[in-house]
């Protein structure tokens, strides 16, 4: 561990616990030290005494930089995360970082659709009939791709990519591997990860691919276009 962390006992315990009992990854500890550190440097009031408005200060000075609204929200993700860890394991009665209203992300959807259509559109597999050959739990699965695909704003290769192990729940993220295999961290939204969790349950998946097809094989990036181009003609989408 790090020089500065034994300078900051709680960020270095909590550390510990992503890689010890999270099993968390280089590169998601490696966001998580540096978004603690980065609070650390514009805020030195003890975790345990932060109240909403140092966190709240602390996202007013980021927008003022214009940094972007991902990068912020990975941010909030690590701090709200250790925040949750600080009342789990260290008896500390409220969390501050709870009381913010963080800015959206940014949707990589088109900017043509409106909220009636994107809410149609997430909502289609729960209402369009399913063939009658494919699995009962297919239409979760079809809601799960379709609101991550939402929330995150991957690639269709980066959703068929994903393993079961790459999405956190504590965390509320998920890490993905584009271009070059390159690792990234991703915040996700919470009707993706409800949505995932209840697809999982149905379908029984447990670990290797997240996304299986009817064979129990990982989906391909042409299956989950074809899934959204069949669900976009049950919308008033165009």
């Amino acid at each position: 561990m790090p020089a500065q962390n034994s300078r900051d006992p709680l960020a270095g315990e909590f550390l510990r616990y992503l890689a010890v009992e999270r099993n968390a990854s280089p590169r998601t500890l490696k966001a998580y030290r540096e978004a603690l550190a980065a609070f650390r440097v514009q805020n030195k009031t003890p975790w345990k005494k932060c109240t909403a408005d140092d966190f709240r200060d602390y996202l007013f000075a980021l927008m003022k930089r214009e940094q972007a609204r991902s990068y912020i929200r990975l941010q909030f993700s690590a701090l709200r995360t250790f925040y949750g860890f600080l009342v789990a394991r260290k008896r500390l009665r409220r969390d501050p970082v709870r009381e913010l209203q963080l800015p959206k992300i940014e949707k990589k959807l088109p900017l043509v659709l409106t909220k009636q259509q994107i809410e149609e559109l997430l909502a289609a597999p729960l209402r369009v009939a399913k063939n009658r050959a494919a699995p009962v739990w297919m239409p979760l699965r079809d809601v799960a791709i379709m609101e991550l695909f939402y929330s995150s704003g991957l690639r269709l290769s980066e959703l068929a990519d994903l393993d079961v192990a790459d999405v956190d729940l504590y965390t509320e993220s998920v890490r993905v591997f584009g271009k070059g295999r390159k690792e990234r961290i991703c915040p996700v939204g919470f009707p993706a990860l409800e949505a995932i969790s209840r697809y999982r349950a149905a379908a029984n998946v447990h670990s290797g691919p997240l996304f299986i097809n009817k064979l129990r094989k990982r989906i391909s990036p042409r299956s989950i276009w074809l899934i959204l181009k069949r669900y976009l003609r049950h919308t008033s989408i165009p």
